[in-house]
């Protein structure tokens, strides 16, 4: 009679004493702690590099003396507010600011409502010679301002629009329609074609379709090419310069000229005065970057 033994297998505790414990993987996309280092050390000086300027302004804006740029170090004893306060109160401001927003607001409105609707008509039509357009709109951004000033100053002086807000509104909307529009093509683009479809089936015309199915889904290239336009219009100096020939009409940029001349230079002025500028800029910034993001057509289409 045989006899067999049943061998028992060690516990688990004891079977893996000497075995060693597995890693944790180290999942995709996740950096070491030398490349967290390296990426952080790098977005900190490009923030101080960014910010560096802007924060120099305001200290100079703040030394009571149009020379203390030279000696900076003197500022830190006398700073003061009086250059905002001379500025507000003893400078046409108020005026420049007025000029400033009139056309910045202007080439803004009718610049985008244009190059809105050269953009989608681009993007949704396919008319003889569509592609050709778009190049001739890219090619007037290769011409400089200094050749430009010459026949835009002829033109607008047939149409007795010197000295004008229309006329310089029209002369920025030149220069940044062809820019906005193409970006807009780009954006509209990315649209569903699914969207006209649905919105004619719904008894849309052309127009309905566009202003109440594809302008609202296309926000965030709105504010992408208001934001450009306002800014090409609020910070040009040489059109500004050129075809506004009153003081009051003076724009921001045009103004700060008058601080610096050829035998006097004002910089403590004109630091304070280029801060007050940025406000307006920063403002208009706050009211659009909510809308500066992408993906607001996700699951815009029927399913």
């Amino acid at each position: 009679m045989s006899t067999t033994t049943l061998q028992t297998p060690p516990p688990a505790d004891q079977a893996s004493v000497h075995e060693e414990a597995p890693r944790p993987a180290r999942r995709r996309g996740r950096r070491g702690l030398a490349g967290r280092l390296v990426s952080h050390g790098i977005l900190i000086v490009a923030s101080l590099a960014a910010l560096f300027p802007i924060a120099w302004l305001v200290f100079l804006s703040l030394g009571p003396d149009k020379d203390d740029y030279l000696h900076p170090g003197r500022i830190w004893n006398t700073m003061t507010f009086s250059n905002y306060s001379f500025v507000l109160q003893h400078t046409s401001f108020f005026e420049w600011m007025k000029s400033s927003l009139i056309v910045s607001l202007g080439t803004t409105v009718i610049g985008v409502m244009i190059a809105a609707t050269t953009g989608y008509a681009v993007s949704r039509m396919r008319f003889p010679g569509y592609k050709k357009f778009m190049w001739v709109l890219l090619v007037t951004q290769m011409f400089p301002i200094a050749v430009l000033i010459v026949p835009m100053y002829q033109i607008l002086s047939d149409l007795q629009l010197i000295d004008s807000y229309l006329g310089l509104i029209i002369v920025y909307c030149s220069t940044a329609v062809p820019y906005s529009a193409w970006l807009l093509k780009g954006y509209f683009d990315t649209i569903p074609f699914e969207i006209d479809e649905a919105g004619r089936v719904d008894g849309l015309s052309p127009f309905g379709t566009f202003f109440r199915l594809i302008l609202p889904l296309a926000k965030p290239g709105l504010a992408v090419a208001a934001f450009y336009n306002f800014i090409t219009a609020f910070g040009e100096v040489a059109f500004a310069s050129t075809f506004m020939l009153d003081d009051s009409k003076y724009t921001f940029a045009v103004g700060l000229q008058t601080f610096v001349s050829e035998h006097d230079a004002q910089r403590n002025l004109a630091a304070a005065t280029a801060v007050l500028v940025a406000i307006p800029v920063s403002l208009f910034f706050y009211l659009v970057q909510k809308n500066l993001v992408t993906g607001l057509t996700a699951g815009g289409t029927k399913g």
